[in-house]
């Protein structure tokens, strides 16, 4: 399979950058790319094109399709994803329950399922259904991508509140039962790569802003992630933005931290849930206090114009189930991060596309760990675990 370490730049590294440079012409356009079209986009010669594809056909990885229409010479073979044998395994783990998809290398769904459990039954619940999952599809899982709330550097979730869990080695734990690669990506962070893979050639920055029961942030850089190095990007829900007697308590024992005006508890009560469905929220929302969507609103501006001043981003999303919260809030955030000084352009700010999927982002993370490319616009919204 192919690897994306490539190490020291010897001969079979250069094999294995032109064959994730061969497979992404053929994801990019499946059905219309042929080796001649291969050998044009790389600057390769049409033998060595061949020999890629002949390779990624091996692999399964690529199939022939119909022939292309004539040039005038001998009509060349077109050359689709092959979605008949690998496939991606994706795990959204939340606090009560956990969603899995299993998906096809050109995006489609094979199979979803999701399993219940509590706090206690969690780690067995989990370990059963990825046993179950390995039984049933085995030898052709190509990788996992595993999303969950909290800091991980791939390996391990090295915290999440929600889930409880400290330096937890998950990703060994499923390999040894999958006996494929599994990668950990934190759930704002799969949300951001889900976001920015609408677009097919993003570019610029582009601030990613979670609200739900907590509040967290990740940034792309030209479509692709932009984590520090530390594993803590985004976490600005206890980045203090409120102050004086308008700042409310925070659960971290600190007052007037972000999260404690802009999370959905603070402005929907304390009835709210990251385990309610949409419309259960949107219920909570016409009930609300319209102070507390005020303030909610406020406070957020506040962080998007502090952070859009240093990154100078091309949009602000707002996702999570903050998208339930219906045009008016969105528009008290817009009036807010107004302000006409000069040197200053106002960020757009909009919600986050219904269209993209809950799992979209961690499926696009194991795959582009497994075989180094990406899912156009179009395949990755395929790829996609119905929001609850």
């Amino acid at each position: 399979m192919l690897t994306t370490d490539d190490g020291l730049d010897t001969q079979a590294s250069v094999r294995r950058a032109n064959l994730r440079r061969a497979l992404q012409l053929v994801f990019r356009s499946p059905g219309t790319q042929t080796r001649a079209g291969i050998a044009r986009a790389t600057g390769l010669t049409a033998a060595t094109a061949s020999s890629l594809v002949a390779e990624l056909i091996e692999s399964r990885l690529i199939v022939e399709g119909e022939q292309a229409a004539s040039t005038g010479g001998k009509r060349a073979t077109t050359l689709s994803i092959d979605a008949s044998h690998h496939l991606v395994l994706v795990l959204v783990i939340q606090p009560l329950h956990a969603q899995i998809a299993l998906v096809a290398l050109d995006g489609t769904e094979v199979d979803t399922r999701r399993v219940d459990y509590t706090v206690e039954t969690r780690d067995r619940t989990l370990d059963a259904a990825v046993t179950e999952v390995a039984a049933e599809f085995g030898k052709r899982l190509l990788a996992a991508g595993v999303q969950l709330p909290g800091t991980t550097d791939g390996r391990a979730v090295l915290e999440s509140v929600q889930l409880k869990w400290q330096n937890v080695p998950l990703a060994e734990r499923f390999e040894r039962i999958l006996g494929t690669p599994v990668l950990l990506v934190n759930d704002v962070d799969a949300e951001a790569i889900g976001e920015a893979g609408r677009e097919a050639s993003p570019s610029g920055y582009r601030l990613f802003i979670h609200l739900g029961g907590g509040v967290g942030a990740a940034v792309t850089l030209d479509g692709e992630l932009a984590p520090g190095p530390r594993d803590r990007a985004g976490e600005i829900g206890h980045v203090q933005v409120v102050f004086g007697d308008a700042a409310r308590p925070c659960r971290c024992g600190q007052r007037g931290c972000l999260e404690s005006a802009a999370a959905l508890g603070p402005m929907l009560g304390d009835e709210f849930s990251d385990a309610m469905d949409a419309s259960e929220i949107r219920a909570l929302v016409a009930g609300a206090a319209e102070e507390h969507l005020d303030e909610g609103a406020r406070a957020l501006a506040r962080a998007i114009k502090l952070i859009s001043a240093l990154l100078d981003p091309t949009e602000v999303v707002i996702g999570g189930p903050a998208t339930e919260l219906g045009p008016r809030f969105l528009d008290r955030v817009r009036r807010e991060t107004e302000y006409p000084a000069r040197g200053t352009a106002q960020v757009p700010v909009r919600y986050a596309d219904p269209r993209v999927s809950l799992s979209a982002g961690a499926a696009q993370a194991a795959l582009t760990s497994a075989l180094g490319v990406r899912w156009s616009p179009e395949q990755l919204r395929a790829a996609s675990t119905p929001r609850p």
